[in-house]
């Protein structure tokens, strides 16, 4: 017997039943992806699916080369001729525009997209926290108003009512500002940080050098009291960006959004500007942001675009689906509506009769294999289904079938064949 290969670290298999490390199933992934899907549609948006593997200049120009996403946590490599560099994208944002600039999207007129699937960075494995783990993720771009940034959290927020998460997630919003503001406020908070540079951890004295902004979204406890004290971006805005953030922050009250300002909330990405937002949740332990996002006005034009205004947010699937699993609802239909079961004798006349309940619109589950009928009810009852269909030998016989509701409102009756679809139709519709 050969040696067993297992899955890669932070790579989790997705099964019809719930594992020891990880409890979301295919049934419950399912089920979330049909609600997306008619969630996203009720908003105006349409799918765009992009490739997982991109070009790695790609995420250097749009995520920034000093990040941690492409600094540490890219899996990337060369193709077999070694003259491209290759990289699974650890993010939706830099692949969906990178298509709408390849295919001149915009060109007529502005666009709200949505995609869903893997993305892939090489971190640390946690709970709600994967090496290859999923985002659904929405963008809207030609948009400069902002009333699309309201449409955006007025989407999580419907989102989160279906689900039955509201009380277990907060909005935190903040302002970035343009270009000029956030150079300015670098600056200041720069000549701060320096001053204090000799308690700042390892991590925080090397985001100085290169990303000092995100020094004030550091977790580590003993400099809470300096990132709390430093120089406030919203200090720094200009009449315009004042006016943009004053102007979203009415709409939520108008939508009657309950929002938190946090001054600190800066995204970990370098193509933000003006809004950023995150949904975050104190029961999921470290892994507290469920949902995120902003804008980011600049970042067609850096990918090879015509600027234009855009704003987009992610949300982590694993992380959402783990807070839904233990909080929320979500109504999974796995179970088959009829279980088949038969003996020898009527294995001709089961699958005949099988294929005609699923051409009626019914899920049918057909047994397979020799075993009892004894055995046979025993499996039927474990799979759910509201009803099963009997065929033995008798039955082969007769051109008839033996129909019991599962459930024991209508109990059990053997019938003609013909009459098979109508009377199932019936009992599953009252």
């Amino acid at each position: 017997m050969g040696q067993k290969i297992q899955a890669v670290k932070g790579m989790n298999d997705l099964l019809p039943l719930e594992q020891k490390d990880f409890k979301l199933t295919s049934a419950f992934w399912q089920a979330f992806e049909d609600v997306v899907r008619k969630w996203t549609r009720r908003f105006g948006y349409s799918q765009i699916r992009t490739p997982i593997l991109e070009q790695t200049g790609l995420f250097v120009r749009s995520i920034g080369e000093e990040t941690d996403v492409v600094g540490k946590e890219m899996y990337t490599f060369s193709d077999s001729n070694d003259t491209l560099s290759l990289s699974l994208r650890p993010e939706g944002t830099a692949s969906c525009l990178r298509a709408v600039v390849e295919h001149n999207l915009l060109y007529n007129s502005p666009q709200k997209l949505w995609y869903m699937g893997p993305m892939f960075r090489r971190e640390r494995p946690q709970k709600g926290r994967y090496r290859q783990f999923h985002q659904v993720g929405v963008e809207a771009l030609g948009f400069d108003g902002p009333d699309v940034d309201a449409e955006m959290i007025a989407m999580c927020a419907d989102l989160w009512r279906e689900l039955g998460i509201s009380d277990f997630l907060t909005l935190e919003i903040n302002n970035l500002g343009n270009k000029e503001e956030r150079a300015a406020h670098r600056s200041a908070l720069v000549a701060y940080l320096q001053q204090h540079e000799a308690i700042l951890d390892e991590d925080s004295k090397r985001r100085l050098k290169t990303n000092p902004l995100r020094v004030l979204d550091s977790k580590n406890p003993d400099l809470q009291a300096v990132c709390n004290q430093a120089p406030r971006l919203l200090d720094y805005l200009g009449e315009e960006s004042l006016a943009h953030y004053n102007g979203f922050k009415r709409l939520l009250d108008v939508l009657g959004i309950a929002y938190v300002e946090n001054p600190r909330l800066v995204r970990g990405l370098d193509y933000y500007n003006l809004t950023v937002f995150e949904w975050t949740t104190d029961k999921l332990g470290a892994q507290a942001t469920v949902c995120g996002g902003g804008r980011y006005n600049g970042l067609i034009g850096e990918l090879g675009g015509k600027d234009a205004p855009a704003i987009g947010f992610a949300m982590g699937i694993e992380r959402l689906l783990l807070l839904v699993h233990e909080y929320g609802r979500l109504k999974t239909d796995a179970a088959p509506d009829i279980y088949v079961m038969q003996q020898e004798e009527g294995l001709e006349a089961a699958i005949n009769y099988a294929s005609r309940l699923r051409a009626a619109g019914f899920n049918v589950l057909q047994h397979c294999g020799n075993q009892s009928l004894k055995n046979q009810m025993k499996k039927a009852d474990a799979s759910g289904a509201r009803f099963a269909l009997i065929v033995g030998e008798d039955e082969a016989e007769n051109g008839t079938a033996t129909v019991k509701d599962l459930q024991g409102q209508f109990g059990q009756q053997t019938i003609a064949s013909a009459e098979l679809t109508t009377l199932l139709t019936q009992w599953k519709n009252t």
